[in-house]
């Protein structure tokens, strides 16, 4: 089963947990500093909740969670042979997870990922040269504070 993911920045993520918890009514599948991810059944749905102050309210990234690495693989050749710009990132770390990914970028200029989970990770993921850094950092480093990232990312926006 596929289901679409909507990954938001928070102001506080204590407050958006509490929130998200009562309007879908579970609590979330997976915390960590600065980060929290809810698998909602109905409607099926992946809501990630990514803290960044200042930026609350804001669109980080939309995505499509898929069961397979075979169905990231085919989707990279459906979007490519349609003639869309594709930035691939095979077993990388991001939002805690070892992933097999695929971005594209809409007309809006808005960052879609097709995206499977591999195997949980104890960090967030960071961009390269970030050496040591918290996992709020890593988030910031990685998906940017404005929910674009930057050209030096390795998750969570095509570089």
């Amino acid at each position: 089963m596929s289901r679409i993911q909507l990954a938001l920045n928070v102001d506080d993520l204590e407050t958006a947990v509490g929130f998200y918890s009562t309007l879908f009514g579970t609590e979330p599948a997976k915390r960590k500093p600065g980060y929290a991810n809810f698998v909602i059944t109905e409607p099926p749905l992946k809501l990630v909740l990514i803290e960044s102050p200042g930026h609350g309210g804001s669109l980080n990234h939309l995505g499509v969670e898929v069961e397979t690495s075979d169905k990231v693989h085919s989707e990279i050749a459906r979007l490519a042979e349609a003639g869309l710009f594709t930035e691939e990132q095979i077993a990388t770390t991001c939002c805690f997870a070892k992933q097999d990914k695929v971005w594209v970028t809409g007309p809006g200029r808005e960052r879609w990922e097709v995206y499977t989970v591999l195997a949980d990770s104890e960090s967030f993921g960071a961009a390269p040269g970030a050496g040591e850094i918290s996992d709020r950092e890593a988030a910031q480093a990685c998906c940017g504070a404005d929910g674009r990232g930057d050209a030096e990312t390795v998750c969570c926006t095509p570089a």
